[in-house]
């Protein structure tokens, strides 16, 4: 079998094992996302894809080729972000999103710094101060695509949904600049002649170099849409430009001994927000972009279930700083959104369920821990411990988002249709 046609192949058994194991989940009453990350498990390599035979599963090999479909499925998610930032909603909640978004990342940070720290004098050998710091800052991330996945599928509206997206969306930026801090003091604390200015002045032009980005590629966007009028030519001027802000973040170059790079998600969240600003006729679009893209995030889930690394189950001491980890960062979300909630008098619902949507994590963490490895040995520690949270929090996750949403009320589970029953019922009139 060619290498073209193992690809195709592992990628229709993913999307097919998606697909199948949804209905299943929607027995039980568990999101789409969940049943996604779980058959990923499934036909991952560890369970079905170890068997070695194609057709069968997914082999750790054949993840490697799939890097691409995650980097477009993540470019698409942070673009439809871009939406919550509309000026006309930004007015009503955007001063409350701005205030929790930044206080609920500082009080997870403190709250697992404590933890961790503590944890350390019990445990020496297996947890340094430097990996707790960093494993702190790694604590404020928040996974956008499973948090949006549930609102899409249930499509949940409501005072929480309405601040969940923005804050959400902000985590981006407030991680990377926490954690900036933070594996600048590690890098200090275990390595001579590092350079305190280049640790703290590169994630930081990071952040600012993917927001101007963003923007002028949002600003061609805008403008390249008014030469095109059929809507499948305007969606596919959409899909270009998001794939265009990808591979555009992804260039990385030196300059006077400081590494340049940029966010594919900052940046293409950036491209969604002026769009949505500027562009008259942005929202049929943005919807015409979400139905095209339903097959990418259902693949992007699955794949993503298939990359968690279950083997760091068989590590006793990343188990027991895991737990201790997942519990403070949940403490730190939970009461740091509800804190924050209440100082800007936000709705009562928001200052009881904020917290709880805001537990998954996976792709801005698990990128802060690739680049924690440079720590070596501390590194090798915040990675197993950043997989195994996320293995936890992206199956539990998805699920706990969606009750949270369900008792705040703004899913409303009543009444929801089968788009096949509505269409066969509308062809029976007529």
């Amino acid at each position: 079998m060619t290498q073209t046609a193992s690809v195709f192949l592992s990628l229709s058994i993913a999307l097919l094992a998606g697909l199948l194991l949804s209905r299943l989940a929607k027995v039980v009453k568990l999101p789409a996302v969940t049943a996604y990350l779980i058959s990923g498990v499934l036909i991952g390599p560890f369970v079905l894809g170890a068997i070695g035979v194609p057709g069968i599963g997914i082999a750790a090999k054949q993840i490697e080729d799939f890097g691409l479909i995650a980097d477009l499925a993540l470019g698409f998610i942070a673009f439809s972000m871009g939406n919550e930032f509309r000026l006309a909603q930004l007015k009503k909640i955007g001063k409350q999103a701005m205030i929790i978004g930044i206080f609920q990342a500082l009080i997870t940070t403190v709250v697992v710094d404590v933890a961790l720290i503590a944890l350390h004098f019990a445990m020496p050998n297996v947890l340094s101060i430097p990996a707790a710091i960093v494993l702190a800052s790694v604590a404020t991330a928040t996974a956008p695509a499973a948090t949006l996945m549930v609102v899409k599928q249930y499509k949940a509206k409501g005072p929480v949904t309405d601040i969940l997206l923005p804050v959400v969306a902000l985590d981006d930026a407030v991680g990377l600049v926490i954690f900036a801090i933070s594996f600048g003091i590690a890098r200090s604390m275990g390595t001579a002649g590092v350079s305190p200015l280049a640790i703290i002045l590169e994630p930081l032009l990071e952040i600012l170099l993917s927001l101007l980005l963003g923007f002028v590629m949002g600003l061609l966007f805008t403008l390249c849409e008014r030469f095109f009028h059929s809507r499948s030519k305007r969606m596919a001027v959409s899909v270009t430009f998001v794939m265009l802000t990808v591979a555009l973040s992804s260039l990385k170059f030196e300059i006077g001994g400081i590494h340049i790079a940029f966010s594919s998600l900052l940046a293409c969240m950036m491209l969604g927000t002026v769009f949505c600003n500027i562009c008259e006729v942005s929202e049929e679009l943005m919807e015409r972009a979400d139905r095209w893209t339903t097959p990418v995030l259902i693949l992007f889930f699955v794949i993503s279930g298939a990359e968690l690394d279950l083997s760091v189950f068989a590590q006793w001491g990343v188990v027991v700083v895991g737990l201790v980890y997942i519990v403070a960062r949940s403490l730190g979300k939970y009461y740091g959104a509800g804190i924050s909630a209440r100082m800007t008098k936000c709705d009562p619902m928001i200052v009881k369920y904020l917290g709880i949507t805001l537990l998954p994590q996976a792709g801005v963490a698990l990128g802060m821990a690739i680049k924690a490895i440079e720590l070596g040995p501390d590194g090798a520690i915040v990675r197993n411990i950043t997989l195994f949270a996320v293995l936890i929090y992206e199956i539990v996750g998805p699920f706990l988002t969606k009750l949270a949403l369900t008792k705040a009320g703004d899913i409303k589970e009543e009444g929801r249709k089968s788009a096949r029953e509505e269409h066969l019922a509308q062809k029976k009139k007529a």
